[in-house]
């Protein structure tokens, strides 16, 4: 006899690739990445917890997986957490979806800020907690370790910037599983003082430098460089945008180019939109009557040859509205405002404040809501929200309302 029929070898039986044990309540099966067992069942609200057994061993997966079953079970009985991950595993998926975000439901500044918010003081003070841990006490504490970081206070907007993101982190360890609906989730607090309003011109302040700069600017051709003429020209035309548009100061409006320009007609007039993108997402917004003169006055200048406004829209042409007639665009105008205030003697108000660029944002909106503008057609020109008109520019709007009635 052979000693292959003694030692016949023994095929096992094939093992299934998924199967129910405990009475099926549990599903094992495998999954074709995974050498490994992996079980499933389902919770008492409903929802569905899967987790894998460590073992490639049908018999020890089994005993696994139902000790994985039954520790659930006690978790979430006593109201515990079904995982455990730390503040800052999960600050940091936080920040790669904000990194990756392909919604369009926040700006780029927007989610820059919040990157900025939890990389630079949420994870070094968090990040070790596990959120069971964490409680009233110790987010009271990050308040006065922030303080010492900065040296001083944060002004109140900061502090809802920072608790928007803290709740980002919040919201993303609920849908993770690791806070249940009777963990107590303490709050951070925002109390800071609320930022001072920023100064803005009443009328006959900017009947005044409407006139003061186109003598400002004319007086510049006789200046030291031809940049030093250049810089002024380009700044009054960029105050008169401002002014009767209502954009604001910075990206928004020095990234709008002459194709985003166009007519709209609406109860038989002819107005002139413009497609913005800025903080809140891409909107249009109607400018005032009075700023096609001084865009077929920039235009001129620029050197473009067209006649008129509506030749440059139907051109189409795809450059920006604020730069140099060689091309070039400054990168700020704020310093060349500043100068335009000290000359006209307008750069601080009444109160003492000093007026900046976006002084005619905010003159922009005392002005609409003077002439009755509605607050909610006021927010979405502003592309801002009505709660930040009301916050702001709460006591024009029952005296308004009044006007309105009379």
């Amino acid at each position: 006899m052979k000693l292959a029929q003694l030692f016949q070898s023994v095929t096992p039986a094939k093992q299934p690739r998924h199967t129910t044990i405990h009475n099926g309540l549990i599903r094992l099966f495998l999954r074709p990445d995974s050498p490994h067992w992996q079980c499933r069942f389902r919770l008492d609200n409903g929802a569905w917890h899967q987790a894998t057994t460590g073992t490639d061993i049908f018999a020890d997966a089994e005993t696994q997986a139902v000790a994985i079953y039954e520790t659930v079970r006690v978790r979430v009985g006593n109201d515990l957490a079904i995982r455990t991950k730390s503040f800052g595993r999960v600050a940091t998926d936080e920040l790669e979806a904000l990194r990756h975000a392909r919604s369009g439901k926040l700006s780029k500044q927007t989610s820059g800020d919040y990157i900025f918010v939890i990389e630079r003081y949420l994870i070094p003070f968090f990040g070790r907690y596990q959120f069971a841990e964490l409680t009233q006490d110790i987010v009271d504490e990050f308040a006065c370790w922030r303080m010492s970081e900065m040296g001083r206070e944060p002004k109140y907007h900061t502090q809802r910037h920072h608790a928007s993101a803290f709740n980002r982190v919040l919201l993303r360890a609920k849908t993770q599983g690791l806070i249940t609906f009777g963990m107590a989730v303490p709050v951070m607090r925002v109390a800071g003082a609320r930022g001072e309003t920023r100064p803005s011109f009443n009328q006959q302040e900017i009947d005044y430098l409407l006139g003061f700069m186109a003598e400002w600017v004319d007086r510049a051709k006789l200046g030291r460089t031809q940049r030093f003429y250049a810089m002024k020209m380009l700044c009054w035309h960029y105050v008169e945008f401002l002014l009767y548009t209502g954009i604001r100061a910075g990206t928004e409006s020095k990234s709008v180019r002459w194709r985003n320009l166009q007519w709209h007609n609406a109860d038989g007039r002819r107005y002139l939109r413009i497609w913005v993108s800025g903080k809140t997402g891409p909107r249009y917004l109607i400018a005032r009557d009075v700023l096609v003169a001084s865009l077929e006055r920039l235009m001129a200048w620029q050197g473009y040859g067209y006649a008129s406004l509506a030749e440059m829209i139907g051109a189409g042409l795809d450059r920006r509205i604020f730069v140099m007639p060689a091309g070039d665009q400054p990168y700020e105008l704020s310093g060349v405002f500043e100068r335009l205030m000290r000359d006209s003697g307008l750069l601080q108000d009444s109160a003492g404040n000093t007026r900046t660029l976006y002084s005619l944002r905010h003159t922009y909106a005392t002005f609409a809501l003077a002439d009755g503008v509605p607050i909610h057609t006021l927010a979405k020109q502003m592309g801002t929200s009505v709660g930040m008109i009301e916050r702001h520019y709460s006591k024009l709007t029952p005296m308004l309302s009044a006007d309105r009635l009379a």
